[in-house]
């Protein structure tokens, strides 16, 4: 365990993701410690979403929605990294990418860990706020923050590695193609990993629902319940 955490503060620092190796096509990384570091790490504030529900006054109350999201949430960044690889491969192949498909899994998983990485650090957070307020809504929201700030974060990430990647051979037409290439996964990568945590959902748990390990219900999307919290939120202040 103590090597987990350790490869994953060498990730952290960059180590892993040095300049200099990247623009030599060389990528290190040991993605089986990595993988575990990133379960780990979702698991832990899958757990902390899941503490509201656990706490909450209400019908829907219960005790298995920590255990709940903290499998799922692990689950939600694995499925989506799954369904999302194979586009990545073929699309930095096309852009002229050097990275053979174990590489580019490699790469993938690394910008996933640091998502789970910064996705732990704000659990403190999340707890904290969880035991203080009973606005499910207010929950709701501050996680989705939570779930973007990381987002931008680990993108940011797999960009500058990218982008390192292509500008040791590659003519300037190609780095554009490249960056739009990279855009355009970017936002596919996105629209699926908000569509599967829509379909993984309840990670908190409404207290006025009773507790269910999946919403089977399809008659609305993300984006329209996003917009019904934030109206409630409003109306609440």
């Amino acid at each position: 365990m103590e090597r987990v955490f350790k490869e994953l503060d060498r990730l952290l620092r960059g180590e892993h993701t040095a300049t200099e190796d990247l623009r030599a096509g060389r990528i290190d990384i040991p993605v089986s410690r990595l993988a575990i570091a990133a379960l780990m790490c979702g698991a832990v504030f899958g757990l902390c979403m899941g503490v509201y529900l656990a706490v909450a006054d209400g019908p829907g109350g219960s005790n298995l929605q920590p255990i709940s999201s903290a499998l799922k949430i692990p689950l939600l960044f694995l499925t989506t990294l799954l369904v999302t690889f194979p586009s990545l491969y073929v699309f930095a192949t096309l852009a002229g990418s050097r990275l053979d498909m174990l590489p580019c899994l490699s790469l993938l998983v690394a910008a996933v860990t640091v998502d789970m990485a910064v996705l732990a650090s704000f659990g403190p957070v999340v707890f904290f706020f969880t035991l203080f307020t009973k606005s499910y809504a207010f929950i709701v929201l501050l996680n989705v923050v939570f779930f973007v700030v990381a987002g931008a974060v680990s993108l940011g990430f797999l960009s500058r590695a990218v982008k390192v990647l292509f500008s040791a051979d590659t003519s300037n037409g190609s780095k554009r193609r490249a960056r739009w290439v990279f855009r355009v996964w970017l936002l596919i990568y996105g629209v699926v990993g908000t569509q599967m945590g829509w379909v993984l959902r309840p990670f908190i748990g409404n207290p006025d629902l009773p507790f269910t390990w999946f919403r089977h219900h399809r008659e609305s999307n993300v984006f329209g319940a996003l917009a019904d919290l934030l109206r409630d939120l409003s109306g609440s202040w």
